[in-house]
């Protein structure tokens, strides 16, 4: 009988043939320098494979890390809510930057509450922080009762007397320091913000902002415009009263205006930075952390080089143990590599030294399968099965502890991904890439190159087998 049937050799052929333009997707330089060579000696015009680069992270690309402080001193909302508006606001900020892949995260200690930035392989870093800095925080506040006032006064008074006598004030104090005693804050904040645009004063010709909320800052604004009828409802940008007009009427449909004393250049650098984002609450650069590109590269060359050794020690161990099988499940592993790298460059994923960590550990879950499924067919072969029994059983037993296993890895690196952030959020994702590829390099690939030899020359030679 043939070694292959012609179907056998068409799911081979086809095997290869996606695996060898994954790898030139993966690494192009190797197609197009061999296309340079042609192309210099006769002329083919070849044309250079598409390039992708893969996107790296901070730590291996170099970059930025920042760290900002919410000031919550005039502000009464939920301040988890507001800092999911403050992250959001600043990933679309830096995303209009150029920044690709922003780690923009929330980190709360004690009652603070922080936000992350990292910005890989970001260049102008000066800029970069400037941009984010300048996105204004806005919100509308409305007036105190005077008695209310007063009170808020006279704590700052006595605050202040002890400053000066030398006393240590408590963090209350503190806070009360802080207060605006004329205006209370509202929930109406920049979260809400929908646009903002230039437009001029019919009767002045003075240029003023519009501003246009959605439907929930809509009904907000509207709520906040009945009860304070007749009443002043200010307007703060960063914290400071930029207008304070009086409601004359209730105002629905979201929409308002910011007057001053705004000359055109200000008041289209603020309609733009509002478009940008506004800020549910101000924030405050209080760390900056540069890392050189060269200390990402030196650990991107060691989790590389270590990646290699760890692949080439398995391939070796299936060789020798498992033989011909081993042989083939080494090729299912070389394939299954070159897939991954494949998927995160398309999605793409961002590498870290911990998601490079999850994918080396997923080649290792790869590993386990085809180790389950040959011991199997060993126990078949032993028990005198021909090879395409073995092969079909060994499978089919093996099979379930192969599926539990990985649907556990994979709730666990749903679980992960889901509640952590940063490094390890990449390491389960890559994780759970490579455990749901490893399935079907196991379960496809390996099983369809088994396949090919029941019948030939070579299943009679038993020590290939075991």
């Amino acid at each position: 009988m043939k070694l292959f049937s012609t179907k056998s050799r068409f799911v081979v052929f086809s095997i290869l043939i996606i695996a060898l333009f994954l790898l030139f997707f993966d690494f192009p330089y190797l197609w197009n320098k061999g296309a340079d060579f042609l192309n210099n000696k006769i002329s083919l015009l070849l044309p250079h494979f598409i390039e992708k680069p893969f996107k790296l992270g901070l730590d291996l690309q170099g970059g930025t890390h920042l760290v900002y402080e919410a000031d919550f001193s005039n502000f009464s909302g939920n301040k988890r809510e507001a800092m999911q508006g403050v992250r959001d606001v600043i990933e679309r900020r830096v995303n209009m930057f150029g920044v690709s892949e922003p780690v923009v995260q929330i980190n709360k200690t004690g009652q603070r509450y922080r936000l992350i930035v990292e910005l890989a392989g970001v260049k102008d870093v000066s800029q970069a922080i400037k941009m984010i800095g300048e996105t204004p925080s806005l919100d509308f506040r409305e007036k105190r009762d005077k008695s209310e006032t007063d009170d808020i006064l006279k704590d700052q008074q006595e605050a202040r007397e002890k400053l000066k006598q030398g006393k240590k004030i408590t963090q209350e104090e503190e806070q009360i320091l802080l207060k605006d005693p004329y205006f209370r804050p509202t929930k109406l904040t920049g979260k809400y913000l929908k646009k903002a645009e230039v437009i001029f004063d019919p009767q002045t010709y003075e240029p003023e902002v519009s501003l246009e909320f959605d439907s929930e800052g809509a009904k907000i604004f509207e709520e906040l415009t009945r009860k304070n009828l007749k009443k002043p409802l200010a307007i703060y940008l960063d914290g400071a009263p930029i207008s304070t007009p009086v409601v004359q009427e209730v105002i629905s449909g979201g929409k308002a205006q910011i007057t001053g004393d705004f000359s055109l250049k200000e008041a289209k650098e603020l309609a733009r930075r509002l478009n940008a984002g506004a800020l549910p609450v101000p924030i405050k650069l209080i760390s900056q952390q540069t890392v050189e590109a060269s200390l990402g590269k030196i650990s991107l060359q060691k989790s590389l080089k270590a990646g290699i050794y760890g692949f080439i020690a398995l391939i070796i161990f299936m060789i020798l143990y498992y033989r011909l099988p081993g042989i083939l499940a080494s090729l299912a592993l070389i394939i299954y590599v070159i897939i991954v790298l494949a998927i995160f460059k398309i999605v793409p994923v961002t590498l870290t030294l911990a998601g490079i960590a999850g994918f080396i550990l997923s080649i290792g879950m790869a590993v386990d399968a085809n180790v389950l499924i040959f011991e199997r067919m060993r126990e078949e072969l032993k028990s005198g099965k021909s090879l395409g029994g073995a092969i079909v059983d060994g499978f089919s037993r093996a099979w379930p502890a192969i599926r539990d296993g990985n649907i556990s890895t994979l709730i666990t690196c749903l679980i992960l991904y889901t509640v952590a952030t940063g490094m390890v959020k990449g390491f389960a994702l890559t994780l759970g890439i490579g455990v749901i590829v490893s399935m079907f390099s196991a379960i496809v690939i390996t099983k369809s190159l088994l396949l090919r030899f029941p019948g030939s020359k070579i299943e009679k030679i038993r020590c290939l087998w075991y």
